[in-house]
């Protein structure tokens, strides 16, 4: 979605930097890189000038400064970032108003999520935690610069997508009722999920084809591409969702939806994603490379690499069997409650809100971060390593902590702005803002043991990631079951996501443990908590004056529709102003740093 596929896929891996938090979403810009898948990256745009970051000119730049390509092909990723999470933002806006937020929209958003599941356990994981780094690798090693052994390697992953997507279409029913059951109460729901499905599975393919061509492009130091042309997608879903909103006048209840609107939405949907995909073609052949089909696979080392991934693989599946179980009960919440916004599509929307400082800001700093630290280890200078870590961690932290409070305090207000138009009504948009809220301070451990675990990838450890990922997949699996059997349907949902967010504070103290002891039982411990300690303070006070202003400016006599842009942006307002105050005051030396690492 906005992440995506958090999500976040669209930025080059460095090696040894599989996804550890699997987002499973459209590739619309949402994580940049996937955050993660966290989870879960120049190029130019089309017809715009030569590429910013190619060959030696990344290195040295047009102008013989060093590091003049960087910073350019830095700055395009992220101009590319932010115009794709905005179209992204823009995007869903237009859906929640086209489809609501109930269980006609879940049927189409489920269905949506299953093509990312099955591409990343089908060869995505492998792909880029271990294939890629080896691409880069026989690029500098190879007699003839990798050329044979990219070509093998598009081969295979374009052969295994061919099959897996014919045999996904196939086998449509029963993926489907791995998400959700069909019983005779939800048949009509669980058809419309299979019909969307085997319109949406095609993309399994073209994501591959994207995902393999953009890191054909990264192994060139070309990355501007894989990061804008995601924006296509978003353009192609605009429009969609803008035509379905204003011209087909959608139903908000699956049995009135006609099997035209279903066409529509599933054709147009799918081929956002085959643009996004076809588009890096001009790019891939501007760069040199031809695609021969080539099917030598025997002796060329790709059998190893794949079985080198069985830790990213079990990983996966750790995710994948944890937002299964979630997706599962929220659907279910949906068929309970068919048009109250209670389930998957209001925590999906939720989710993708409270990723975007994460993924904007932390993904950044790691981007600068993972070669230092990669290099502090190889060189034995932990403690480098030790204060690059705590300095990403404390700079993060400067928009981390206060967004997280932010949502706390301003949820139901962003959810207003948000959604509530067209099939979404005020009453069927607050479960999303109470969502956003249970999510809230999670964002801090989320983004926390995000940055931690690069310590591991430093170390070239895919271990440790796997039993963190199995830690936290184990957790929300408990909770969020909990949830599904003890609270009210109303409520069920809104608790998963407080599950998701405990899940993750249990995951980074699991990840800080084990990385303390890496690191000669030093983290540098107390001015982390110093400094995440005064931040939060600092944040909790600025966030209650947010709220009683943002409470205030609801009752404030403006046109109708303003009610929520105009408290938001009071609350929002006032939070910053006494957040900045209140930094100032306690000394947050980190407020300076916040532009970046110098």
């Amino acid at each position: 979605m906005l992440d995506g596929t958090s999500h976040t896929p669209h930025t080059p891996h460095t090696p040894h930097q599989p996804h550890d938090t699997l987002r499973l979403r459209l590739p619309d810009g949402s994580g940049g890189r996937s955050a993660d898948a966290e989870i879960p990256g120049g190029g130019t745009v089309p017809g715009g000038a030569e590429d910013a970051d190619t060959g030696a000119g990344a290195a040295t730049g047009t102008d013989g400064d060093p590091g003049a390509g960087l910073r350019r092909s830095s700055l395009l990723m992220a101009l590319g970032t932010v115009v794709s999470r905005a179209t992204g933002l823009i995007r869903m806006m237009l859906q929640a108003g086209a489809l609501g937020t109930g269980l006609l929209a879940t049927t189409y958003n489920m269905a949506n999520t299953i093509p990312m599941s099955v591409y990343t356990l089908m060869i995505g994981g492998a792909l880029n935690s271990v294939l890629v780094p080896q691409l880069v690798r026989a690029r500098t090693e190879h007699p003839d610069g990798g050329r044979a052994f990219e070509q093998r390697l598009v081969t295979l992953v374009l052969s295994v997508l061919a099959v897996g997507t014919v045999l996904s279409v196939w086998a449509a029913p029963q993926i489907v009722a791995v998400y959700t059951s069909d019983t005779p109460g939800n048949h009509a729901a669980f058809a419309l999920t299979v019909v969307f499905a085997r319109f949406l599975l095609p993309q399994i393919f073209f994501y591959g084809l994207f995902f393999i061509l953009g890191q054909v492009l990264n192994a060139r130091h070309k990355f501007g591409a894989m990061m804008w042309t995601p924006v296509l997608n978003n353009v192609v879903l605009i429009t969609m969702f803008g035509l379905y909103f204003g011209l087909l006048a959608g139903p908000d209840r699956i049995e009135d939806i006609t099997p035209g609107q279903v066409d529509f939405l599933g054709i147009a949907t799918t081929g956002g994603i085959a643009v996004q995909a076809l588009a890096l073609i001009p790019f891939v052949r501007a760069a040199g490379f031809r695609f021969r089909p080539r099917f030598d696979w025997r002796g060329s080392g790709l059998r190893k690499s794949i079985g080198a991934a069985r830790w990213t693989l079990l990983l996966v599946l750790a995710n994948l069997a944890a937002m299964t179980v979630v997706t599962r009960f929220a659907g279910a919440a949906d068929q309970q409650s068919p048009t109250g916004g209670v389930g998957y599509t209001a925590y999906n929307f939720a989710q993708t809100i409270w990723m975007l400082p994460q993924s904007i800001v932390t993904v950044s700093l790691v981007t600068a971060l993972l070669p230092r630290m990669s290099r502090a280890v190889a060189e034995r200078r932990l403690d480098d390593m030790r204060a690059d870590l705590s300095r990403g961690l404390r700079i993060s932290g400067v928009v981390i902590v206060p967004a997280a409070f932010a949502f706390v305090a301003l949820g139901p207000q962003i959810a207003q702005l948000l959604f509530a138009h067209g099939a979404v009504d005020a009453a069927s948009a607050a479960p999303a803002g109470q969502m956003l809220q249970a999510f809230g301070l999670g964002l801090i451990p989320f983004s926390a043991q995000y940055l931690l675990l690069r310590g591991f990838y430093a170390f070239e450890d895919t271990r440790t990631p796997f039993r963190a990922a199995l830690c936290i997949a184990v957790v929300n699996i408990g909770l969020a079951a909990a949830c599904h059997l003890w609270l009210p349907t109303r409520w069920a949902v809104v608790g998963m996501a407080a599950a998701y967010a405990v899940a993750y504070g249990v995951g980074l103290l699991f990840t800080a443990v084990l990385l303390r002891r890496r690191l000669a039982g030093r983290l540098d411990g107390r001015r982390l908590c110093r400094t995440y300690g005064k931040l939060a303070l600092a944040a909790a006070a600025a966030g209650v004056l947010g709220r009683l202003v943002a409470r205030a400016g609801s009752g404030v006599p403006v046109p109708a529709g303003w009610t929520a842009g105009t408290a938001l942006a009071a609350g929002a307002l006032t939070m910053a102003l006494a957040f900045v105050l209140l930094a100032r005051v306690l000394r947050i030396a980190e407020l300076r740093g916040l532009p970046g690492l110098r």
